[in-house]
């Protein structure tokens, strides 16, 4: 019966009588969105199952601070997206590299993957000459698939606002990307 409830009956359902059941339903509708957040923007399998796990305790703790101004997916993206980009940003101030990260920097890689490995060290400078914001309206976009309305609810902009940025974000990634092959 829960499951084909939808996400404000279900929220609605925990707050006043079956909190147990109604938190496994979400759980389980959105685990996996949240997952594949936290690992875009970690790239880190282990850090990105942790910060999964801490946004759901994070969200279930505060569930009654739930609105409805937007649906409860927008909802939990922010926070999820917030999230990560505050750890990310704890994390770049305490600057280490673990053992294995060592270690695997040490190892030369195969001959088969030296033109992916060009091409994906080209694409990552590319990217990195992007803004925050840049990257970040590019990776709700294709990576996460989130429509421009979503991504429009998310930053609190017209969906045209955010069609705009996108082309720009995309015109600058081609122009950064000749540049950069080419030698320019």
């Amino acid at each position: 019966m829960t499951d084909s409830m939808s996400d404000e009956e279900m929220i609605r359902q925990y707050l006043t009588s079956q909190p147990n059941h109604c938190f496994e339903t979400l759980y389980n509708r959105y685990v996996n969105k949240v997952y594949r957040r936290c690992l875009s923007m970690t790239k880190d399998p282990l850090k990105a199952e942790d910060f999964t796990h801490d946004i759901f305790l994070k969200v279930f703790n505060r569930l009654e601070a739930f609105q409805e101004r937007s649906s409860f997916s927008t909802w939990l993206y922010a926070i999820s997206y917030n999230y990560c980009s505050d750890q990310i940003r704890i994390g770049k101030r305490s600057n280490f590299i673990t053992t294995e990260e060592e270690l695997n920097q040490n190892i030369p890689e195969p001959e088969e993957t030296q033109l992916h490995e060009e091409t994906m060290h080209l694409i990552n400078r590319v990217l990195a000459k992007l803004s925050v914001k840049e990257r970040s309206l590019l990776r709700l976009k294709y990576e996460d698939e989130l429509s421009i309305n979503e991504i429009a609810e998310i930053y609190n902009l017209n969906p045209s606002t955010v069609k705009m940025r996108l082309k720009r974000s995309r015109d600058k990634i081609q122009k950064l990307y000749a540049q950069l092959y080419t030698g320019a």
